[in-house]
């Protein structure tokens, strides 16, 4: 059955750094192995979202997708390291999150179909 999973994670306040970061995600930026990567964990679709320097993620996953996994597979990768080791550069943890840790995992509070 499939899942969605949504974070969140704050960029540096900084316009050019963000106007930088919006780059390597355009269409066709992202390297190639960190695309090969998400996809051969279970995620079938991710999209992220920018509003100041909010950023809002959500990722879609099928029935073989686990945190684990992706954490595995994610350690195991130098390119996947070195692009993390990268995006952090222009991003800052959220407050409230742990130490160590980018993206924070969002709660669902609300669901209409649910209503």
């Amino acid at each position: 059955m499939a899942s969605k999973y949504c974070f969140a994670l704050d960029l540096k306040d900084d316009k050019t750094l963000i106007e930088e970061y919006k780059k390597y995600h355009e269409s066709g930026a992202v390297w190639p192995e960190i695309v090969e990567s998400i996809r051969s964990v279970g995620i079938t679709g991710m999209e992220i979202f920018l509003v100041g320097n909010r950023l809002f993620m959500i990722m879609n996953v099928d029935e073989t997708f686990s945190f684990e996994n992706k954490t595995r597979v994610d350690q195991q990768s130098e390119k996947v390291q070195e692009w993390e080791a990268l995006m952090s550069t222009f991003q800052q943890k959220l407050p409230w999150a742990n130490e160590g840790q980018s993206w924070e995992l969002m709660d669902k509070i609300f669901d209409l179909n649910e209503q």
